[in-house]
């Protein structure tokens, strides 16, 4: 076995055995909302203090914009003007049409991008030897 197939393997392992852990440990966090009856509407930090141990649960609550309904919503009502107060916009790249788009229009933009690379993820699965 080459060291490469063993690392394939140990990583495989570690990945089933991660998987298993953030299964275990979300199930002790289900049986710990339900024991602290945490309220799902809550937003904020609520502590809970015993003899040993400090239980700190942060709940948030997940919010969507549809951007194109909220500056509809905004412009009918007047309100356009507190949107840039109210929110945040994040653009983001369209890498499809960036890389569609001519040099002379994405160049220039480049000085607002900073590009970094990110941790490579990995996926692999037995191959079947039928």
């Amino acid at each position: 076995m080459t060291t490469i197939e063993k690392l394939i393997i140990e990583w495989l392992s570690a990945k089933q055995a991660e998987a298993e852990a953030v299964e275990h440990r979300r199930a002790i966090e289900d049986d710990l909302t339900a024991a602290l009856k945490v309220d799902p509407q809550h937003e904020g930090v609520v502590s809970h203090k015993f003899d040993a141990y400090t239980v700190k649960i942060t709940s948030r609550l997940t919010r969507k914009i549809d951007a194109d309904k909220l500056q509809e919503i905004a412009a009918e009502h007047d309100l356009t003007s507190h949107l840039s107060e109210l929110f945040r916009w994040k653009p983001e790249i369209d890498i499809r049409a960036w890389k569609a788009s001519a040099d002379s229009v994405t160049k220039p933009l480049l000085q607002a991008i900073t590009t970094t690379p990110g941790r490579p993820s990995y996926s692999i699965t037995a191959i079947s030897k039928e």
